[in-house]
């Protein structure tokens, strides 16, 4: 016989927009950005050039850019957005369980399903989910909207 689990739903902390982001704007935008924060223009192709080139570089490699100017800039226009804080594997890494932090501090959480002829992924969207899947914290809160 299974144990049954209580989930706990905390209110969720309020959510906020995100902040400004190098992918949200386009070439003319992110040179207009770079300028109102004191910069030259072509900065922002540099690092456009890094982001979208060189993902998941550290800013600390970005050589064409002053050593002094790096972490600046990239705190700028690469805020980070989102982090892992948990990841759960079973069936021998088939299946992958993350929980994520928004910029907001709102929790989301995500499953990697992998089987022989696909793959799925759930997304908690804090929209609550009809599916009811027995492991998944929203499919047990239901659909809210």
């Amino acid at each position: 016989m299974s144990e049954e689990i209580t989930l706990v739903f905390d209110e969720p902390p309020q959510r906020k927009k995100a902040p400004q982001h190098i992918a949200d704007l386009d070439s003319e935008a992110r040179k207009e950005w770079a300028k109102a924060a004191g910069y030259q223009g072509f900065r922002a192709s540099q690092i456009a050039n890094h982001y979208f080139s060189h993902v998941g570089a550290p800013a600390g490699e970005w050589s064409d850019i002053p050593a002094d100017q790096r972490e600046e800039l990239s705190a700028l226009f690469t805020p980070k957005l989102i982090e892992l804080v948990r990841s759960i594997s079973c069936d021998n890494g088939m299946t992958r369980k993350d929980l994520w932090r928004l910029h907001d501090g709102v929790l989301v959480e995500s499953v990697l399903m992998r089987y022989t002829d696909r793959t799925t992924v759930c997304i908690s969207s804090q929209a609550g989910c009809g599916m009811n899947c027995p492991f998944c914290a929203t499919g047990q809160a239901g659909l809210t909207r």
